[in-house]
């Protein structure tokens, strides 16, 4: 009864309350993890508290539901080596795509509700990037990237280290992704985490507290905005007798009201991440260094709220997974010797919208990203070959870059949240799709007028 009152207070379900009282559980049992001793204590810590906390956030079946893509990903690693990598994405992406169309998650997270399938999707991530790094591991180390050398495991995890690694204090329920090989060094203590490494042991809690306050000013934002941008009106008749420009300024500002939920969901996960110690990832270069904390970082907010450009999008917003699928799928796809290409932008969006359900929506997202990000390039080159007497130019075209990033992308997002083809076609066709029509109109133009040089390299030649 406690529990049905606290979640119509805050205006959720009880099931979404019980997720988010052990979603906030994974801050204060990271922070027990910084206290135990290195190697074996650390992983049998890391898969309990990970497997309680599934256990009593989605019930008996999300467990079982997480070890199908981790006992295949290992028994992959075990007996097929040279191919580990292969079978693990194909198998893994096969079992979240099965999960997905049974469990429809997509309309039960759209009507308030929630199940494993989000956390499922982490742990796919994870379980593909461990068995790749480990087929990696098989290379000749001139022939790879450096993010392969990086991330290379030549030795197989054990299973312990393997289950600590992919249920690591509930980290897989919300992010961010992070690779095998850093968590083995957090904790083994090894690398940066060593007590020989360079510098002082790096203290959490500022940067903690930094992610708890960051996190309550956005459930506070979400909350104040969302009552008043309901996805439901996209099908309200009333709606469509609205002007284009508040049509346009309507999907805006559900866009942006709909991210505050998202911002504050990483930002508790960073903060998870921080206070346990496995976010950090080394030291400035300032006097005196101050420590970074990038491996628990999801997202820039004010990066994602004025981008100046499409490009950029990915480098601030689920910045891990984004970095998961350019390292396992963008960089892969490009043939040694040869320049990437739209190919590898869509390829790389289709997975990405694959991965995150199979609703119509979410590839009508993908595939206007793709396009998004292609038009948005086509202005950055005419902005970089703008010489630096022309200064006005300049920077009109850079506003241009923003503005064409802001409409495009709030535009985009809509189909991303309401999911169903009827739906995200009627909310673009109220604004006669400029938010498709702009970016093909932008690349067409990039093949006509064809920027010169960049004007720095000019610059250079001439010195």
């Amino acid at each position: 009864m406690e529990m049905d009152s606290m979640a119509a207070s805050i205006g959720v379900s009880v099931p979404v309350l019980r997720f988010l009282l052990c979603f906030a559980a994974t801050v204060p049992f990271s922070f027990l993890c910084r206290f135990l001793p290195r190697g074996l204590p650390k992983h049998l810590y890391s898969a309990a508290v990970g497997v309680s906390l599934s256990y009593l956030s989605f019930g008996f079946s999300s467990n079982l539901h997480f070890l199908v893509p981790m006992l295949l990903g290992y028994a992959s690693m075990l007996l097929f080596r040279p191919r580990c990598g292969i079978l693990t994405f194909f198998l893994g992406f096969g079992y979240l795509i099965g999960c997905h169309v049974y469990y429809m998650s997509g309309d039960a997270w759209k009507e308030g509700g929630i199940d494993a399938t989000g956390a499922l999707m982490v742990l796919t991530l994870k379980v593909i990037s461990c068995a790749v790094n480990y087929n990696d591991g098989l290379l000749k180390e001139e022939a790879l990237r450096e993010a392969q050398k990086k991330y290379r495991l030549v030795k197989l995890p054990s299973l312990i280290e393997y289950i600590g690694y992919c249920l690591c204090c509930g980290s897989h329920f919300a992010g961010p992704v992070y690779e095998m090989k850093d968590y083995l060094d957090w904790a083994e203590g090894k690398g940066i985490w060593s007590p020989d490494a360079k510098g002082p042991s790096p203290s959490p809690y500022k940067a903690t507290g930094r992610a708890l306050l960051q996190a309550g000013i956005c459930m506070a934002m979400y909350l104040n905005l969302s009552p008043h941008y309901q996805l439901s009106k996209f099908s309200d008749p009333s709606y469509q007798e609205w002007s284009f420009w508040k049509k346009l300024s309507y999907q805006y500002m559900s866009g942006f009201s709909a991210r505050w939920k998202y911002y504050f969901i990483w930002s508790i996960s960073e903060s998870s991440i921080i206070i346990s110690g496995l976010g950090f990832s080394g030291w400035t270069d300032s006097s005196p260094p101050k420590p970074r904390w990038d491996r628990a970082k999801n997202v820039d907010i004010l990066g994602v709220e004025f981008a100046k450009s499409a490009v950029v999008i990915p480098t601030v917003w689920n910045i891990q997974v984004s970095t998961w699928l350019r390292h396992y799928v963008y960089e892969r796809l490009i043939q040694n010797g040869k320049k990437p290409g739209f190919f590898q932008l869509l390829a790389t969006q289709t997975v990405s919208a694959v991965w995150h359900g199979l609703y119509p929506g979410y590839i009508i997202f993908f595939v206007q990203s793709a396009l998004m990000i292609a038009g948005s390039r086509v202005i950055y080159r005419w902005q970089q070959s703008v010489p630096p007497t022309m200064a006005l130019v300049k920077n009109v075209l850079v506003f241009m870059n923003f503005a064409y990033t802001l409409l495009v992308l709030n535009y985009s997002c809509i189909g991303f949240m309401v999911l169903s083809l009827h739906e995200t076609l009627a909310s673009y066709g109220s604004v006669y799709y400029v938010g498709t029509i702009l970016p093909i109109v932008m690349i067409l133009l990039g093949k006509v007028i064809k920027p010169g040089r960049p004007a720095r390299s000019k610059a250079r030649k001439e010195e």
